[in-house]
């Protein structure tokens, strides 16, 4: 009511009745548009306390959420404040002796003419009510209002009543005195529904004013369209007012749409009337000067009015005091900021701290005084909140997921774009400095809230986006090769240790370390796996809580990863299942992880070699890469930095991985000081110097800065020739020998008591004697080479032999060992058929 008399005429007599209506109609289309989206997103399913806040917070997450809910509150909270001053001014204009100091009187001069003679002065004389008068009296009446808010629902329902009677009588008289105002003498500057007055004040005058909005041609503040519309807009802002008090109503799925929209319609009607009326009713100075105009033109006398304005701005007012609260009580019941905990409420309770605190908030704003330097702020707060109800329904909509069913079925995503664009742009039409405040300080409670809120999942539209994204995007990636250029490690760690953890620890502490240094910059995603032996319909739910145990380890060790727990007969099964099934499309883990089962002969001699035989042999048949790690329990934290170099011995073509490795342990702290070096293995001198060419070539097309060294090894056909050189570790070659033949012969000895065929790990085996020495010797020389030059190696990288067809297990294992043996931390990596690294931009 307040607005509709005051900003009409300050509209029509600044703007003009043409951009008058632009300006109504630009602001009405605002918050019809989120009306729609608000109806929509209301009917989508029950709806708790907190208005705005609950859906934006459902849809857009609790950061979201708790950030707008905050402004929003505020904006409220000060809109009181700002109806509260409405009122008390409309008192003191209608009564000046109720006010304890003196009015403020302004001399306003204008220019006349008539007749095409000279211009004379006419000077008009405006008076506004005192500050302190308005700052008293509004202190006063907001504590009263706070005393009706403290008597709950029920209380304000049976106000309301008392004041929307007479606010429509009032309008009523309005309406009926303006059609009849010819009776008022024209030399008041009301001259009736006129045509030619009309046409006067069709166009634009801005002009200055005083703080009070008294023209005045030394005035500080100077009016323009974008003025206007922060002045305006808090005038539609009451649309909140059913979605507010959501927790009070019976039926919200029906109640918000109907008395939003109706609402929207029927104010927005009433102020296009109104500025077409007033621009008919009286002249420009007229309307600039006359704060009460309305009242004067009123049938049959001015009281009604008086009365009507002051019952409005009430009623407004005691809306912001019921709901604010609520909001804020909303908020805090949520639980997402511990801060906020003082002010929760029980269901059904009132929120009284709540109430006590939005009252301290408007008496302050009360205190300055000035309507004009508190409506942008308002107009700020407010359309930041529209912005979040109409971005809120355009990512539901546009997402349109499966529980995306509202009621209200008449919204698009496209309007609720262009609601959210008409917001953002009113409030830089507004100002750009009150714009930027609003939206910084949004800013801060959403990254308060991250850092010190507690973590809630409301099922919110991001996370629906993400997964959509995430479908898009495997879709895009499709089944094809990817290029190297495009290639990331993606490690399925194995958990599944070669011995036993303590108690409540899921995986071993370095397996995280190490995943985190196959990422680059934390890029990239790591499964982390693990295999519970026995039968899964008894075992279903231990499977899911360790599930949840390594995700909690993951989260605390900062990997970025997944947690898996597979429950199979037996570790060898589990695992062949994992390989062939984890991961979606290229998303599918490419690298296995695991430690070297050091503890092999100590612990089981048959189980373990058979295990992680059978673990390689599977990764190799599902074209898998794979990194054993060595010394895994001195493998270096983040913050440990080494010093030395990183050794690469590289014997066979394994796409780069192995180069690839070593440039990604690089850029971690702990590993940033040391420097590569490429071992190339060559039989012949002869060789060496064209070797170590090609590879240094190859490793600058690489872009890679690494000290090639070339290491000439004897073959086993020239060692059987030439018989063994002195460093040769002549003691370890036949101390394996020794252990193979020894568990060759058991092996005998069973098939012939059985009557079948050389059997080990359930398999028939075919052990040829001479290949098996080739093999120690090969891995022994190796190892040889690796603790003449790489001693002092932070890492070694090495190439993994692949398990011989047909041997034994346990014959294997004795290769590896004669291969890490000495070594303290070591890497054993197997390429895959396909290229990580490439040369071409």
């Amino acid at each position: 009511m307040y607005p509709l008399q005051l900003d009409a005429q300050r509209i029509v007599g600044m703007a003009g009745i043409g951009e008058g209506l632009v300006l109504v109609a630009f602001c009405g289309s605002c918050t019809f548009l989120t009306g729609i989206s608000l109806s929509a997103i209301a009917t989508n399913g029950a709806m708790k306390g907190g208005g705005p806040y609950y859906l934006i917070g459902r849809a857009l997450g609790p950061e979201v959420g708790v950030s707008i809910g905050l402004c929003f509150f505020l904006g409220t909270a000060v809109a009181g404040a700002m109806y509260v001053l409405g009122a008390v001014e409309t008192f003191l204009d209608a009564l000046p002796s109720a006010g304890f100091f003196r009015e403020s009187v302004v001399v306003i001069t204008n220019s006349t003419a008539s007749n095409g003679t000279k211009p004379d002065l006419v000077a008009t004389t405006v008076s506004t009510p005192s500050l302190h008068d308005l700052q008293i009296y509004g202190i006063v009446v907001t504590i009263l209002l706070c005393f009706i808010v403290f008597g709950g629902v029920k209380m304000i329902n049976r106000v309301a009543p008392a004041f929307l009677m007479p606010v429509l009588f009032s309008l009523l008289c309005i309406f009926i005195g303006v059609f009849s105002a010819s009776r008022i003498d024209a030399s008041s500057g009301i001259t009736g529904l006129k045509l030619q007055t009309l046409k006067e004040n069709w166009s634009s005058d801005y002009q200055r004013t005083t703080n009070a909005g008294i023209p005045d041609p030394e005035g500080p503040v100077y009016w323009n369209f974008n003025a206007l519309v922060g002045l305006f807009f808090p005038a539609v802002t009451g649309i909140m007012a059913g979605s507010n008090r959501s927790a009070s109503l019976k039926d919200t799925q029906r109640s918000i749409p109907i008395g939003t929209l109706a609402a929207t319609l029927t104010t927005s009607s009433l102020y296009l009337i109104s500025v077409l009326l007033f621009g008919a009713l009286a002249t420009r100075e007229e309307l600039l000067t006359n704060r009460l105009l309305t009242a004067e033109v009123a049938w049959p006398f001015p009281l009604i009015i008086y009365v009507g304005i002051i019952l409005s701005t009430l009623g407004a007012a005691l809306q912001s005091l019921t709901g604010a609260p609520r909001l804020l009580a909303a908020i805090a019941n949520d639980d997402i900021l511990p801060v906020l905990n003082y002010f929760k409420v029980t269901e059904g309770g009132e929120p009284h701290l709540a109430t006590l605190f939005t009252a301290f908030i408007c008496v302050g704003c009360v205190v300055i005084g000035n309507l004009d330097l508190i409506t942008p702020t308002i107009t700020m707060f407010f359309l930041l909140c529209y912005a979040g109800v109409n971005l809120s329904c355009f990512l539901l909509d546009l997402l349109d997921a499966p529980s995306w069913r509202p009621r209200w079925k008449f919204h698009h995503w496209s309007l609720s774009l262009l609601g959210a664009s008409l917001c953002i742009v009113i409030m830089f039409l507004i100002s750009w400095t009150f714009t930027v405040v609003s939206l910084a300080l949004a800013s801060l409670i959403y990254y308060y809230v991250s850092l010190k809120g507690k973590a809630g999942d409301w099922g919110d539209g991001f996370k629906s986006a993400y997964f959509q994204l995430a479908l898009r995007s495997l879709r895009s990636l499709g089944a094809n090769q990817v290029h190297p250029k495009n290639w990331y490690p993606i490690p399925l760690i194995f958990c599944r240790p070669w011995g036993k953890l303590p108690e409540n620890v899921p995986c071993h502490p370095k397996l995280a370390d190490f995943a985190n240094c196959m990422k680059k910059k934390g890029r990239g995603m790591s499964i982390f796996v693990s295999i519970i032996d026995g039968d899964y319909h008894e075992l279903a739910e231990d499977a899911k809580t360790a599930c949840r145990q390594l995700s909690t380890y993951i989260d605390y060790k900062r990997c970025e990863g997944v947690a898996e727990i597979i429950v199979a007969p037996n570790m060898s099964d589990g695992f062949r299942g994992i390989v062939q099934t984890m991961g979606l499309g290229n998303l599918k883990p490419n690298i296995i992880v695991m430690r070297y089962p050091e503890i092999w002969r100590r612990e089981n001699l048959t189980q373990i070699p058979s295990t992680f035989v059978s673990i390689i042999n599977d990764c190799i048949i599902a074209n898998k890469a794979v990194v054993i790690v060595k010394g895994l329990d001195e493998w270096p934290g983040e913050y440990q930095r080494q010093f030395g170099t990183i050794d690469l011995y590289w014997i066979v073509r394994d796409g780069g991985l192995m180069l690839l490795l070593s440039q990604l342990l690089l850029t971690k702290a702990s590993f940033e000081s040391c420097k590569i070096q490429v071992f190339c293995i060559a039989e012949e001198d002869t060789e060496a110097e064209e070797l170590k060419a090609d590879v240094k070539k190859f490793l600058y097309d690489l872009r890679m800065q690494a000290e090639v060294i070339v290491v000439t090894m004897r073959s086993w056909e020239a060692h059987m020739e030439n018989g063994p050189q002195q460093e040769d570790s002549v003691e370890a070659f036949t101390s394996a020998q020794r252990r193979i033949a020894a568990y060759l012969a058991e092996m005998k000895e069973t098939a012939q008591k059985e009557g079948k065929p050389l059997m080990a790990d359930g398999k028939p085996v075919v052990v040829n004697e001479q290949q098996v020495d080739k093999f120690l010797y090969t891995t022994l020389k190796l190892n040889s080479t690796i603790l003449k030059y790489s001693r002092m190696a932070a890492v070694v990288l090495v190439s993994l032999p692949p398990p011989p067809l047909n041997h034994p297990a346990y014959f294997y294992m004795e290769y590896m060992d004669l291969l890490v043996e000495n070594v303290p931390r070591m890497l054993i990596v197997r390429g895959y058929r396909r290229d990580v690294v490439t040369l071409f931009t």
